[in-house]
C-alpha cells in the first residue's frame, strides 16, 4: 500500500512538473500554439480531479453520485483515461436545473454527469496552464489565486487613488446562454492546436441539456454549472473585451481609465465623460461581432467620483447615482468627520432581503426540529454570511441583518405550540449563543491590495502594480 501511494505521488509530481513546462512555454511566447496537450491529461490528474469534487454534489443525468463511484474509483479512472485518450469518450447531456435569484427569476444551470466533471476539471487544469499567462490582470473571475473580494479591493483602490468621475456600468444580456460556439472555438484556436483537445471542447458544447426527460441541442452558450463553463468563458471575454479594451485605453483615452472584470460583470471608470460614452458605443458594436449584446435597461453610465456631489449639487440632480458590483452597492459618501472623499460599500437591499426569505422558509420548514440543531445551522449560514459581507463600512446593514434574522426565528419558535411557547427571556439568551454578532472581518481594501501587490522594487514579490489596468499586474 505505502508504495502504491509513493508511485501515486510521484506520478503525480510529475503530472505538475509537465503543467509548468506548459506553462514556461506559454509565458515565453505568446503566440505558441499548443498540439500535444491531451498528454498531460494523465491518471493521476483525473485522479485528483475526482478527489476535488464536492463529495455531497446533485448528481446529474446518469444518477451516479461521488459516493457510489468511490467503489471502484480507481479501476473507473483508468478506463476513463483510456477511453478520452483512444476518442471514444462520450459526454452526457447536462441535466438542466434552476435556481431563484435575488430579483425573483429562476437562474438556469446544468447539472453535468461526474465522469463529465472529471474529465472537464482536468482538461481545464492544463487549459490554465496556457491562459494564465495570457489573462489581463483586470480579470478575476473564477481564476486559481483571485477572488471577489481581490476584484472588490482593487476596484475600490482604482476608485479612491484614480481620476475617475464617471462609472460605466456593464451588463451582457444572457452571458453564458449566447456564447457564440463557432468563434469560441476559433479563439480557442489561437492557442490551442491539439485537435483531440478541441474535439473535447466541442462534446462538451454539443452535449446539449436535458429537462425532464427531454433532450435539446444547445446551438449556442456554455452551460452554467458546468467545470468547463467559467474558463471558456473567460477565454471568451479574454479576446472579446480585455485585449480590445486594453487597446482602447492605450490608444484612445486621454484621461484615466480604470477596468474591473469579474466573469460577465464589468465596471469601467472614466476620467472624462465623452470618452465613456465613445467607450460605450463602440463596445456595443465590438460585441455585436461576437454574438453578444448590452441589456440597455441594467448598462449605465452614470457620474461617480470624488466631484459627483458637488457637481449634481450646483445642477440641483440631487445625490449621485449608486452602482451594484459583486453583491455590494457603491456609494459616493464621505468619513465621519465629513472631511474626505470614500467610496462606501453596503450590501446590496434585494440581496439582503432575499437571503432573509430564504432563511425564513427554511426556518418555517423546520421550527419543530431541536433548538440546538436550529442554532448549529444558523450559525453556520451566518457566519459564511458574514465571512462575506463584513466589509469596512457595512456595520449597518450586518447588525440589520442580524436583528431581523433574530426576529424571524423568535417568531418560528414561537408558532410551534401553546405548551411551548417561547417568550423573549427564554429566546434571548439563545439568540446570543447562537447568532453571532456582527462584526467587521475584512481589513480596508487598500491595506489587503497593497499587501497582494507591493509597489517598492526590488522587494515586491510581483511586478510593478499598473492600478489603471484595474488593480491587475501584467
Amino acid at each position: 500500500m505505502q508504495r502504491t501511494t509513493e508511485r501515486q505521488t510521484q506520478s503525480w509530481e510529475s503530472a505538475l512538473s509537465g503543467l509548468e513546462r506548459v506553462r514556461e512555454a506559454a509565458q515565453r511566447d505568446k503566440e505558441a500554439r499548443f498540439t500535444n496537450l491531451l498528454t498531460h491529461v494523465t491518471y493521476e490528474l483525473l485522479m485528483a480531479s475526482y478527489n476535488s469534487l464536492r463529495k455531497n454534489a446533485a448528481p446529474g443525468v446518469d444518477g451516479v453520485t461521488w459516493g457510489q463511484y468511490e467503489e471502484r474509483a480507481e479501476t473507473r479512472l483508468r478506463e476513463l483515461h483510456e477511453e478520452v485518450h483512444k476518442g471514444t469518450y462520450r459526454a452526457q447531456p447536462s441535466k438542466r436545473t434552476y435556481i431563484p435569484k435575488a430579483d425573483g427569476k429562476q437562474r438556469p444551470l446544468g447539472i453535468a454527469s461526474l465522469e463529465d466533471k472529471i474529465v472537464q476539471h482536468a482538461v481545464c487544469k492544463v487549459l490554465e496552464a496556457v491562459y494564465e499567462t495570457d489573462f489581463m490582470g483586470f480579470s478575476y473571475g473564477f481564476r486559481p489565486g483571485r477572488s471577489q473580494h481581490q476584484a472588490l479591493d482593487a476596484l475600490w483602490v482604482g476608485l479612491m487613488n484614480h481620476k475617475v468621475n464617471w462609472i460605466l456600468d456593464v451588463d451582457i444580456r444572457g452571458y453564458f446562454d449566447n456564447v457564440s460556439h463557432e468563434w469560441l472555438m476559433k479563439i480557442i484556436g489561437h492557442r490551442i492546436a491539439d485537435p483531440r483537445i478541441q474535439r473535447l471542447i466541442r462534446k462538451w458544447l454539443r452535449a446539449g441539456v436535458s429537462e425532464g426527460g427531454e433532450w435539446s441541442r444547445t446551438e449556442k452558450g456554455t452551460p452554467q454549472g458546468a467545470a468547463a463553463s467559467p474558463l471558456l468563458a473567460n477565454v471568451y471575454l479574454h479576446y472579446v473585451f480585455d485585449l480590445w479594451a486594453n487597446q482602447w485605453r492605450k490608444k484612445k483615452a486621454g484621461g484615466e481609465v480604470i477596468i474591473i472584470r469579474y466573469v460577465d460583470d464589468i465596471v469601467v471608470g472614466f476620467q472624462n465623460k465623452d470618452e465613456a460614452e465613445g467607450f460605450l458605443k463602440e463596445l456595443e458594436e465590438r460585441l455585436k461581432k461576437f454574438g453578444l449584446e448590452l441589456n440597455p435597461e441594467k448598462t449605465r453610465l452614470i457620474e461617480f467620483g470624488r466631484f459627483a456631489a458637488s457637481n449634481r449639487q450646483e445642477r440641483k440632480q440631487g445625490k449621485p447615482e449608486t452602482f451594484d458590483f459583486l453583491g455590494f452597492t457603491h456609494i459616493c459618501s464621505e468619513t465621519r468627520e465629513g472631511k474626505r472623499y470614500i467610496v462606501k460599500r453596503v450590501t446590496i437591499a434585494k440581496r439582503m432581503t432575499a437571503k432573509l426569505k430564504e432563511m425564513k422558509e427554511t426556518l418555517k420548514r423546520n421550527r419543530h426540529k431541536p433548538v440546538e440543531e436550529l442554532g448549529e445551522w444558523l450559525n453556520r449560514v451566518v457566519r459564511g454570511y458574514f465571512n462575506y459581507h463584513a466589509v469596512p463600512g457595512n456595520s449597518f446593514k450586518l447588525s440589520a441583518f442580524r436583528k431581523l434574522l433574530v426576529r424571524i426565528w423568535y417568531k418560528a419558535l414561537k408558532m410551534r405550540g401553546q405548551r411551548s411557547r417561547m417568550n423573549w427571556k427564554r429566546f434571548g439568551p439563545l439568540a446570543d449563543y447562537w447568532i453571532p454578532k456582527a462584526h467587521i472581518l475584512h481589513p480596508y481594501p487598500s491595506v489587503r491590495f497593497y499587501a497582494r501587490h507591493p509597489k517598492q522594487e526590488p522587494y515586491a514579490v510581483m511586478p510593478h502594480v499598473r492600478i489603471c489596468a484595474g488593480g491587475g499586474y501584467e
